[in-house]
């Protein structure tokens, strides 16, 4: 009977732990307080394009305004802000200078050994201009590639905003990965320079990174002439003659001054690679004045980011599309203050995350389920030791987010009210935010504009949507991504966004007619019913017929029996 008795309490625990019917919702102050309201959703309904063309207006500075929002003449390739001329780089930092907050922290930077650095927005600035100039004292022009393969420091933010100031494409790879997947990003996009580090570091030890460079440069063909060097670790390297150059001697002494020039809204920004379903890298090309909007508007919106008073931290590294979108553009262009962190949770001790979010006082923190699964494997006692009452919202990206973690996180990490074991009234809420590489920023992500509407279960990223019969149905982090219909189960929330502007070239998502979505989720659905859990984690037919239309699936183990015939397979 005891043995009956626990294992059902076994399997109690498991069901609990796939399923949490609790809502929660932000505070009636927290929604009083948002820097977006209900309103928004109407009116991007009403008219996407001129809800988008309004955000553009708002939110970025045009050296030259746009004439058409959206130009749709040659589906499926959209253009965005049609006419445009915009600078990313002034855009996040000098109009910031021009308009009294020069003195404003733009990045606090966290070595792994402790060393910390802070930059202003003035400073940024000032950094960003010697770069450019630097660069194109090196050849590189508006059009040409640059190969970034830094750690998580200061000089990758600005080496990517000094490219987007002088209009050169930056393919940022992320540095841990191989000589080879490194060769081959640069023989794709042809580039002219490379801007790496001697090495970084990782669990307390140096690790290197200019000895990949060399690897991937050791063949001829490639179109690289020259390999920029940033000193971090101080481990020796091997250096090449007439190519190799040190951060120091080019960046640093290079002049001040460099004026930016506006460049065409759909003039390529950036290239980041994602290997997909073949395994072969396939280079996504986000173009300017649509990603830079799509961007800057999320980071407002989903984190209702307030930039006089947060601290921004984005625990992503810069090598993945959410370094880009989250920590290089969308923080600066809105004037953010932001943290930097070079190293690993666990280094030099467990808590060091949280080390972080006490000294800097951080409001925001957005990372990923992994990092929060594995600090619920460590102990609620590492985050208990410090005092957390910084931060008021929460963030989740990547790989979907179980119900489990994010009631942890939201527990642990958004109710701690200090390190005495105080609790917060309201817990910080969480936006559990999907997107992709393709998109270039968040699609879906829940409303934190009302306290009614953005009532969420755990691990849920969208609010409840009406199903068959007018029973809701959330849009769970568990079953976002298994839902037919592709793009368009994507556009079902965030304002009806099929229309929001991405710069993603060739790569536009395309609207389903409804129908075919409807009769695409009817036929998984029956296929989802039909299949069983069964032993050793294998799945076996239910014992009922298959259509007409599966006769040739493969048979189960246990034929079946005909409900109508009583036999085999119904013939």
């Amino acid at each position: 009977m005891s043995q009956d008795t626990t294992g059902s309490t076994h399997v109690e625990a498991l069901e609990n732990l796939l399923h949490e019917n609790r809502k929660f919702g932000p505070s009636a102050e927290f929604a009083a307080n948002a820097v977006t309201s209900a309103d928004a959703y109407a009116e991007a309904e009403a008219d996407r394009p001129a809800f988008w063309a309004k955000q553009a207006r708002e939110l970025l500075t045009w050296d030259k305004d746009f004439n058409e929002a959206l130009d749709w003449s040659n589906p499926p390739f959209a253009k965005w802000f049609v006419g445009g001329e915009i600078n990313a780089a002034y855009n996040a930092l000098d109009r910031h200078v021009e308009n009294g907050l020069g003195d404003r922290v733009a990045i606090y930077f966290e070595g792994e050994p402790g060393d910390t650095r802070t930059y202003t927005y003035a400073e940024l600035t000032e950094e960003v201009k010697k770069a450019a100039n630097a660069f194109e004292a090196l050849g590189v022009a508006k059009g040409d590639r640059v190969a970034v393969y830094l750690p998580m420091i200061p000089e990758a933010v600005i080496t990517l905003l000094a490219c987007a100031r002088i209009g050169a494409v930056h393919s940022v790879v992320f540095g841990g990965f191989s000589a080879d997947a490194l060769r081959s990003r640069i023989e794709d996009a042809e580039a002219k320079l490379v801007v790496t580090a001697d090495g970084t570091y990782r669990r307390g030890k140096p690790s290197p990174l200019k000895p990949a460079v060399d690897e991937a440069l050791s063949k001829e063909g490639h179109t690289v002439q020259n390999v920029v060097v940033v000193k971090r670790n101080g481990e020796d390297v091997n250096w090449v003659e007439g190519r190799d150059l040190w951060w120091s001697e080019t960046v640093d002494k290079a002049e001040t001054e460099h004026t930016a020039v506006g460049h065409d809204s759909e003039h390529p920004l950036f290239i980041l690679y994602t290997s997909g379903t073949t395994g072969k890298p396939k280079g996504i090309l986000h173009t300017t004045g649509g990603y830079l909007t799509q961007g800057a508007y999320t980071h407002k919106a989903v984190f209702d980011l307030h930039p006089e008073t947060d601290v921004y931290w984005c625990t992503a590294d810069v090598g993945w599309v959410t370094g880009h979108s989250y920590v290089t553009y969308a923080p600066l262009i809105n004037g953010a203050t932001q943290v930097m962190y070079e190293g690993t949770p666990d280094s030099p001790h467990q808590g060091r995350w949280w080390e972080i979010v006490e000294k800097y006082k951080v409001s925001i923190l957005y990372t990923a389920p992994t990092a929060i699964r594995t600090f619920m494997k460590w102990g609620r006692d590492i985050p208990d030791k410090y005092d957390l009452s910084s931060i008021r919202v929460l963030g989740s990206v990547g790989e979907s987010i179980n119900p489990e973690a994010w009631m942890w996180y939201r527990d642990v990490i958004g109710g701690n009210a200090g390190k005495n074991g105080e609790k917060k009234e309201h817990p910080a809420p969480i936006v559990d935010t999907w997107w992709q590489t393709e998109t270039g920023a968040q699609m879906i992500a829940p409303p934190r504009r009302d306290r009614h509407q953005a009532r969420l279960r755990a691990g849920a990223a969208a609010r409840h949507r009406r199903g068959r019969g007018g029973r809701k149905r959330p849009v769970s982090s568990q079953r976002r991504r298994r839902l037919p219909g592709g793009p368009r189960t994507v556009a079902l929330h965030a304002a009806r966004h099929l229309g929001r502007p991405r710069a993603v070239q060739g790569h536009l998502l395309v609207p389903v007619r409804g129908h075919v979505l409807r009769r695409r989720r009817r036929q998984e659905g029956r296929r989802r019913r039909r299949l069983a859990p069964g032993p050793r984690g294998r799945r076996h037919e239910r014992l009922r017929p298959p259509p007409l239309h599966h006769r040739n699936r493969v048979r189960p183990r246990q034929p079946p029996v005909c409900r109508r015939s009583g036999r085999g397979w119904c013939r």
